[in-house]
């Protein structure tokens, strides 16, 4: 438990804003989101971190990392458009995300926040799909915030309420994960049967 509140607090604010900002928009999913924001909460009922700061640190790296993933999308979006299919492109499959983040993009953008890999890819997809950004926006905000705010504030009461929590700690961050990876497995497995 001491070598990982050592490493949090060696990464700091900038390191923790700059875990959140990757793993929400430049395609490395294999960041410890969820359980770095817990951490930090945590972190923060123990006097480690400004819970204030932290919050809007980590709120402002969600969102920006997200918008840096739909600009991304985007650009790429158009370029894909006009390249001729071929035997692993089809514009069909472009056409067929698009009608996708029109009907359904609202909520994959909130509900990707909390399945890992998804919440890296989910604003690429957008910008591929040409979700128009004032929706994206929106939904990226209020989708960022309830990640960042619950996790966080999660961590946080946890840590001001539980006494000696940090003996538990280690085995609550490895359940956080588990039940994080539950939603991509189901579909994994569901997607072979």
């Amino acid at each position: 438990m001491i070598d990982l509140v050592t490493k949090i607090t060696a990464f700091g604010y900038l390191g923790i804003m700059l875990v959140v900002f990757i793993e929400s928009g430049l395609f490395i999913f294999f960041l410890p989101g969820d359980s770095l924001l817990f951490t930090a909460g945590f972190l923060a009922s123990q006097n480690y971190f400004s819970l204030p700061l932290l919050l809007a640190i980590c709120f402002i790296a969600a969102v920006a990392g997200d918008s840096a993933g739909y600009a991304v999308g985007k650009k790429m979006g158009q370029k894909l458009f006009a390249r001729p299919d071929t035997w692993y492109f089809k514009k069909d499959h472009l056409e067929k995300t698009k009608n996708y983040f029109e009907k359904y993009g609202k909520k994959t953008i909130i509900i990707a926040r909390f399945v890992p890999i998804v919440r890296t890819f989910a604003p690429l997809l957008a910008g591929v799909g040409e979700m128009k950004y004032q929706t994206f926006i929106s939904y990226n905000v209020i989708g960022g915030a309830l990640w960042v705010f619950g996790l966080t504030m999660g961590g946080y009461v946890l840590g001001s309420n539980v006494k000696n929590v940090d003996k538990y700690l280690l085995p609550i961050i490895g359940v956080i994960i588990i039940v994080s990876l539950i939603p991509a497995v189901w579909e994994v497995y569901k997607s072979r049967k």
